[in-house]
Order: structure tokens, then sequence, then C-alpha cells
């Protein structure tokens, strides 16, 4: 258990860390598949290191497309165009691709299945023990911590379409440490980034801290809850000047990034990758299904923390166990709010795809939805059209408490 006072940091990366870079192709497969043949089952993970790509995809799926091609234009949108150790046109992609059949890799339109009986029949394809969290420190109620980070990052990355910063690399890296006192953020305690450049001295250390300084990290976080005093520490390249950057320099993999993909570690997350998978894959699923509980049960104003953990074994259609934490803030016994979320969602693997709409998700989203899910997080994604951060269960879950007559 936390102490009543205590200090907590996490990381975010830009779309060009190495292991952004081989999440993003992994899901851009997916959303490619998914685009042309919703019913799509597939795995697509990505290794890259120095000059050199490899991707290993399993499929059932009636999409035909070049998984190299795809992948080297991923690399060339991320910024790796030419002259710059690693590049989309000079890197060498291998590839193995199997095209499978069969559970785990049955195609099936859920939105065919003709009544609530045939739900039942889609099953988890292995265990899991997914894990679902909400609070109270954001609008978008994720931990402070990491989704500041998130924030600068993003704003790091988008720091290189501007002239003055030309010499910017497309990988960089942002670390907030935020102190709490009983589990509520006070202050920012210190903030890093490590931020790439093309050759050394241009500009100097001194002069790189000072312009990110100025044009990112006290811009970015001078009205932020909470933002910085005249204590916070601020950080910029710590060890000294990073030159080049991206796979030339450190090797990336799917799914090695889970924590910035869920709460950056202040909540308890699954250790399997989200990206690469196809929605019907309760690893990929669950995680998405948990959070919109943990939301609502938030907004619902029933806990002001709450982490929900969903556990599914294999060949069996809905969850094992439900079980909710809440740290001490609820409202009322965690044990009512988790019957309460049993009677108004339909937690079985198929209820759920259907519900969130994850077979045609990708076609609502102009064909890239997962491939943007794969950077600055998987959850508390308000810039993103996403059914997991709706707060739709928020009638329902209050009328269940106080009563219809309220």
């Amino acid at each position: 258990m936390m102490s009543r006072a205590f200090v907590f940091a996490s990381e975010s990366v830009t779309p060009g860390h190495p292991d952004k870079l081989c999440d993003q192709i992994s899901d851009a497969i997916v959303d490619r598949m998914l685009e042309e043949d919703p019913l799509s089952r597939v795995i697509a993970e990505c290794a890259i290191a120095s000059s050199i790509l490899f991707l290993s995809v399993r499929h059932a799926s009636q999409a035909r497309f070049d998984t190299g091609d795809l992948a080297r234009s991923v690399i060339a949108d991320l910024g790796y165009t030419s002259a710059m150790g690693f590049n989309a046109r000079d890197c060498t992609i291998m590839t193995s691709i199997q095209e499978l059949s069969g559970p785990p890799y049955q195609r099936l339109d859920i939105d065919q299945l003709a009544d609530d009986s045939a739900l039942d029949t889609v099953l988890a394809s292995h265990n899991v023990t997914a894990f679902g969290y909400a609070c109270g420190h954001t609008p978008q109620r994720m931990p402070a911590p990491v989704a500041t980070a998130h924030h600068l990052a993003r704003g790091l990355d988008g720091l290189r379409g501007d002239p003055e910063f030309d010499f910017l690399m497309p990988d960089g890296k942002a670390q907030v440490a935020v102190a709490f006192e009983q589990r509520a953020p006070t202050r920012l305690h210190s903030v890093t980034l490590v931020a790439s450049q093309r050759t050394e001295g241009k500009p100097d250390s001194r002069m790189l801290e000072t312009m990110l300084c100025e044009r990112l990290i006290r811009p970015a976080l001078a009205n932020g809850s909470p933002g910085l005093d005249d204590e916070t520490r601020i950080f910029v390249n710590p060890e000294g000047p990073v030159i080049g950057g991206g796979p030339a320099l450190h090797s990336g993999l799917t799914g090695r990034k889970t924590a910035m993909d869920g709460y950056g570690e202040y909540a308890r997350h699954s250790g399997a990758a989200l990206s690469g998978k196809d929605p019907l894959r309760i690893d990929r699923v669950a995680p998405y299904a948990a959070r919109h509980l943990a939301r609502n049960v938030v907004a619902a104003g029933l806990a002001s923390e709450c982490e929900i953990q969903l556990t599914y074994s294999i060949g069996l259609p809905r969850p094992v166990s439900v079980q909710v934490q809440t740290y001490g803030t609820a409202r009322i016994p965690e044990e009512t709010i988790g019957e309460q979320l049993e009677g108004v969602v339909d937690l079985r693997v198929a209820a759920i795809v259907r519900r969130f709409g994850l077979q045609h998700i990708v076609q609502r989203n102009a064909g890239t939805l997962f491939r943007r899910l794969a950077v600055y997080g998987q959850v508390g994604r308000d810039d993103l059209d996403v059914p997991w951060e709706s707060e739709d269960l928020v009638d329902s879950l209050r009328e269940g408490h106080w009563g219809s007559a309220e």
C-alpha cells in the first residue's frame, strides 16, 4: 500500500520511438485488414534494430496488400525518410506471413449471430486477467503522471513541424513525476524530456534546454493541475546529447510499452500487448471493457477512484470473476458496485464486440483507428471516438444506487 505522501513517475514516448514505431506498424496492419475485411482475424508483431525490420503476421483474412510496403509508408510518415541512419527507403524488411484457419483464427460475424444464446458460442481463446482504471485527476479520468507525460510527448513531436526545430529527430521521450498526498496529486515534482537531434552541437545542450522550456514545457504545463512551481525540477537530455535516435540507436518491439498504453503503472495492467491484434482477441477487448466500466463508476459518482478486474477462462464466454477496487473512495459497498455493473453490461466476449461495434470500428474511423491508438495511450483518448471512453452507463448506475425517483 502506498504511503500518504509519495512521488509517482510515468513516461510517454513520441511516435518515432522504436517500440512505438513497431506498435504502429502492427496496428496499421490490423487497420488495413479490418478496413478491407471486417471479419479479419490477425496477430501482427514487429521487431526492429539498426536497419532491419522483421514482421510476423498470422491471419485469416480476405484482405490483400503488401505488408512491407505498408510498413515503409508508416516509417516514412513518422519522419524516417533519408540520411538518418534508418529510413523507409533503405531499411531491410523481412516478413513471415501465415494464413491460418480454425480457432483462434476463425472468421466470425458477430452482428449475424441470430439470438442472445448464440453469443455464448464465442469463447475466450485463452486465460486473461485484464484491468481498467479511472480517477478524478484529469478530465479524461486518467492518472496525472501519465496524462501529463502524454501531453508533453505530443508537444515534443509537434515541434518537429516548426522550422526553428528542424534539428529534431522523430524519437523522443517525456517523463513526469508527480507528488501525491493521500492519493491526490499536489504538485509536479520533476519533468524530464529526452529529445534526439540530427547532429551534435546544433543546438548545444544549454540552448536546447532553453528552447524546449520556452516553447514546450512552460506553456504546456502553465495551467495544468498540478502545474509547474518554483520547486519543479526540469531536465532536458540529462545524460547528454542524443544524436540520431530511433532504430539506429536502440531496438524496438511490439507490445513493449504496455504501461504507457494504459495507466503509466499508476494502476495495474495486464502484461499482454494490445497492439497488433484483431478486436475479437480477448486480451485486447477485455482491457477496453474494464476501462469503460471503471470510467463510468467514477463518472456516476459511485467512487472517486476505481479499478476493475476482469478474469476470463479459456473456453468460457463470460468472465469468471469481476472485481472492484475503489481504494476507500466508494460511496456504496464495492460488492454492490460489481453487482450493478454486471446488471447493466453484458461482459461476454461477443457482447462486448457487438456493443462497441469493434468489427466495423476501423471503417467508421477512416481506416486508421488502431494505429492512432498505438501512441499516447489506448485508454483515456477523448481525442478519438472510441466507445470504451463513453460515459453512457452513468444514468443506469445512478438509478441503481439512488433510485429512479430521484
